[in-house]
């Protein structure tokens, strides 16, 4: 057997150079690549800013901690840089919540994830990292009389009153979101089903949600006066765009601050959860209201049922230890 040449040839070395692995250099190019993946994988531009912000305010703190954003590379970020860089940093130095700490975890997890999955980083920093203990808080919720009070704060003499009153009563009516309100159009409300369809959802699965008598004349009201505009949606301004989610919220704050409501945030999402306080209270089952609210998982719904059911506190009447105690005079 003749002995081989030592050099080798452009097709073996074709083969070499194939092989070598080409990390992501910068975190600009890295995201960029991150953000073609979410569009690829239809994400919402919602979510997508959210990635965008977060990854963004994780680079910033790096630099406040004297870290040079411009010479760190993806491949240099490491376990610790998370753990003392991001999790100690925002707790100990910026006084984070841990709902805000998790949040800024969840962006990073979807960004390294993505990158070692595609082999543009060697390893993965939050590989081993997980979401901090958070306690379990009362759920908050509007009570009837500051829901009342809400109510009475839109002009019902102008269209932007009928608009925002018709809005709070979908809300409280389906405990949608707002998101998933903002994607609402006329072709949406099944009028005779005294349906509403959910196409922009969470969950990117289309539901039907049901509205009673009340809630659909309200809503021909609305579309009566709303008239022919150029947009399709359902809700939209004095000018005839389309209503944003950021005008929504501010709206609703608007009338929490008019009508003084105290210890409760008076947001959107605040009334989906009134919405399944009251569902529940009213007779709504686990099955029932995952349907309406569009949850894929049962854990949040079994919160609100645990929280808000009539049963356990029906029976806590039978069998309440103190029952058991001598009663005392005063």
């Amino acid at each position: 057997m003749s002995r081989r040449n030592n050099a080798l040839n452009d097709a073996e070395l074709s083969i070499v150079r194939k092989s070598k692995q080409s990390y992501v250099e910068g975190f600009k190019e890295a995201f960029e690549l991150f953000e073609k993946d979410c569009d690829l994988r239809n994400l919402r531009p919602y979510t997508i800013k959210y990635y965008w912000n977060e990854i963004s305010a994780f680079l910033t703190h790096l630099s406040e901690q004297g870290i040079s954003t411009t010479t760190l590379k993806p491949t240099h970020v490491t376990e610790e840089h998370i753990k003392e860089n991001v999790i100690l940093y925002m707790r100990n130095y910026k006084g984070s919540r841990v709902v805000s700490i998790n949040t800024r975890l969840r962006a990073l997890r979807a960004f390294f994830n993505f990158l070692y999955r595609e082999k543009h980083i060697p390893t993965n920093p939050m590989a081993n990292i997980k979401m901090l203990k958070d306690r379990k808080r009362v759920i908050p919720t509007f009570t009837k009389e500051q829901l009342n009070k809400l109510f009475r704060q839109p002009d019902l003499k102008t269209f932007t009153g009928v608009r925002d009153y018709t809005i709070m009563m979908l809300f409280l009516e389906t405990g949608i979101r707002v998101n998933e309100l903002t994607g609402l159009t006329l072709a949406d409300i099944r009028w005779e089903d005294q349906l509403i369809c959910i196409r922009n959802a969470k969950s990117y699965r289309e539901r039907l949600v049901p509205m009673q008598k009340e809630m659909k004349n309200q809503l021909k009201k609305y579309v009566a006066i709303r008239s022919y505009v150029e947009s399709d949606a359902l809700f939209v301004t004095i000018d005839g765009t389309s209503l944003t989610r950021r005008g929504i919220q501010n709206r609703i704050e608007k009338f929490g601050v008019l009508a003084g409501i105290k210890g409760v945030r008076c947001s959107c999402h605040t009334f989906r959860h009134t919405f399944a306080k009251l569902s529940v209270q009213q007779g709504a089952n686990i099955f029932e209201l995952q349907a309406i609210l569009g949850h894929t998982s049962m854990e949040i719904v079994k919160t609100y049922v645990n929280l808000f059911g009539t049963d356990v506190r029906e029976s806590h009447k039978k069998f309440s230890p103190i029952k058991v105690l001598e009663k005392r005079d005063f």
